[in-house]
């Protein structure tokens, strides 16, 4: 059910895009791990395959919120939300592990990604909070 038929705010617009491309980096994460897979000399296969499995299906779930997003389907909001605050505790680790060129543009993406998704703009497309500008 659409909320609203006025063209969807920038900043939900913006998520979806984040969202989107979030997928697509997933995804190439999960292409490399089945090449991987496929041509490592030894493994423990079970966790190869669980590995891999988990970077699919957060692929899939971050293009299906995407695509709910933009459809302005309330409900997937707040899993996305769960998503991008897991990319706290990710940039963390990765910041102690002395990785923190990586972890602290992750933990930059997961807070703005959040702001997005709270925003006013976007309440009101998903048919939250005062309908009026």
């Amino acid at each position: 059910m659409t909320i609203d038929s006025d063209p969807v705010p920038g900043p939900l617009r913006a998520a979806v895009l984040l969202l989107r491309a979030e997928a697509v980096a997933l995804g190439l994460v999960a292409a490399w791990l089945i090449w991987s897979d496929l041509t490592a000399q030894t493994t423990d296969l079970a966790s190869a395959l669980l590995v891999t499995a988990f970077a699919v299906g957060g692929a899939v779930a971050l293009w299906a919120l995407g695509g709910a997003l933009s459809r302005r389907r309330a409900g997937a909001r707040a899993p996305a939300i769960v998503l991008q605050l897991m990319l706290l505790p990710v940039g963390w680790f990765m910041i102690e592990g002395g990785l923190g060129w990586l972890g602290l543009p992750l933990i930059a993406l997961g807070i703005g990604m959040v702001g997005l998704l709270v925003s006013g703009p976007t309440n009101r497309a998903l048919g939250f909070g005062d309908p009026t500008p």
